[in-house]
């Protein structure tokens, strides 16, 4: 089924066409389910909809895939500012967003929020063994490092009332930046009633490159010595055609 039959089919579900399906607490789906990165890619955005058996709230929370952070910590050492303290998180989102139809903290108490991962405070970073312990006041100044870095390059966000009801139908538009990573991204979408989850959907999303950019990188990453070659290569031709073209003018 396309993207505008099934949109279609869950407006049939919330008008009660469908009697079955609408004993369905939460029906949620998206306009796309992969994104491709080329070269002209400047970032995407996916329109994330459904519909509910009765209006209540929604929370959206879309991750990205997991990656290795090392956050170093400069100081001054005769003078001289260089890096005195490093700490390694090896299971840090590449992305973390969400969307919400009003503030979550009045949606949900504090223990659901963090039961369920609603909101950037309560992700888990873990620290890599090899790292000496930290208080945990010098712990939080890591991590708030980390946020503060995605937060500069809009990897994560949190949008109060940017899920829009029409009565049972529900919309909200999920942000891709230009640096969105490549990977495999999770989109849940939670439903809340009296600060209460009672039903939940998950959405898989992918983003890969394509085309040459795609094939630039498997080459990259699969043969590098061959890769390495034809950068030289390339790079001596480059060189060359700009001494021709200077000599000549």
């Amino acid at each position: 089924m396309n993207r505008p039959a099934a949109f279609l089919l869950i407006i049939a579900l919330s008008a009660g066409s469908a009697s079955q399906a609408i004993a369905q607490s939460l029906v949620a789906d998206m306009s796309e389910s992969s994104i491709s990165i080329t070269s002209n890619f400047t970032g995407k955005d996916i329109l994330l909809f459904g519909a509910v058996d009765v209006p209540s709230d929604i929370v959206v929370i879309v991750q990205g895939p997991r990656e290795k952070m090392v956050v170093r910590r400069k100081g001054r050492v005769s003078g001289i500012w260089m890096n005195r303290q490093s700490v390694t998180f090896p299971g840090v989102p590449a992305y973390y967003a969400v969307a919400s139809n009003r503030p979550l903290d009045e949606i949900a108490s504090q223990t659901v929020r963090e039961q369920y991962r609603m909101g950037s405070t309560f992700l888990d970073f873990a620290v890599d063994a090899s790292t000496p312990h930290l208080a945990g006041e010098e712990l939080f100044e890591f991590r708030e490092a980390i946020f503060r870095n995605k937060r500069r390059d809009k990897l994560y966000f949190e949008t109060d009332n940017s899920v829009q009801f029409r009565e049972r139908l529900f919309r909200t538009s999920i942000v891709f930046p230009t640096r969105a990573p490549e990977g495999d991204y999770t989109v849940t979408t939670y439903l809340l009633r009296d600060g209460m989850v009672i039903a939940e959907q998950l959405n898989p999303l992918q983003i890969r490159k394509a085309g040459f950019e795609r094939k630039v990188f498997d080459l990259a990453n699969q043969r590098p010595a061959l890769y390495g070659i034809i950068a030289v290569l390339i790079a001596l031709a480059s060189g060359w055609l700009a001494a021709v073209a200077f000599r000549r003018s």
